[in-house]
């Protein structure tokens, strides 16, 4: 095990500050060159101590601007429109990539490392994203994945995709009895 200083809040390890073990290859292949932390030795021990009120200050504004953009984000819902089996099955799979894509077309910059996926989206329906603008700012945003924007409309207002599938049956049925009676009345006019 080897001992960090974290420069930042990171989910599931500690706070700023905090001196923490964690395995090597966590250290060296992701705190380390993601700058979240620096070795625990005693020169990176007074460098920390000499800098915590930058680094403590800078944090507090990252934070203040991740939560006015969470608050202008407030419930947001992407739809994405995709190409799915009779079973709802998608033939690709949504990736983090795929809604950070989205919610950027919607007018909110965020990268695909900010959308906490634990695993690719792989069904049509509404799905609940967890997306951290800060390591103490999160939200979740509502993806919308359809095969039609009608068919995400009726999603959005909370209709399954037995009832939607159902519905198009209907109005399939409904539009060949009028054509039905459609030729009916040409044939008889003549």
């Amino acid at each position: 095990m080897v001992d960090v200083i974290l420069l930042e809040r990171v989910e599931n390890l500690g706070y700023m500050g905090q001196v923490v073990k964690v395995r090597p290859g966590y250290a060296r292949n992701f705190l380390l060159p993601q700058k979240k932390a620096l070795r625990a030795t005693k020169d990176n021990l007074q460098y920390f101590e000499s800098q915590r009120a930058h680094l403590e200050a800078n944090n507090l504004k990252l934070k203040a601007e991740a939560e006015a953009v969470a608050a202008k984000m407030g419930d947001l819902s992407v739809v994405m429109i995709r190409q799915a089996g009779e079973t709802g099955q998608l033939y690709g799979s949504v990736s983090a990539r795929d809604v950070s894509d989205a919610i950027t077309e919607s007018g909110f910059t965020v990268e695909r490392r900010q959308v906490a996926l634990d695993h690719a989206i792989k069904t049509l329906g509404l799905h609940k994203i967890k997306v951290s603008l800060h390591p103490e700012v999160s939200l979740q945003v509502t993806v919308n994945i359809a095969l039609t924007v009608e068919e995400a409309a009726a999603q959005a207002r909370g209709m399954t995709s037995a009832q939607i599938a159902a519905a198009a049956d209907a109005a399939d049925d409904e539009a060949a009895e009028a054509e039905a009676e459609a030729v009916e009345e040409d044939e008889t006019a003549e």
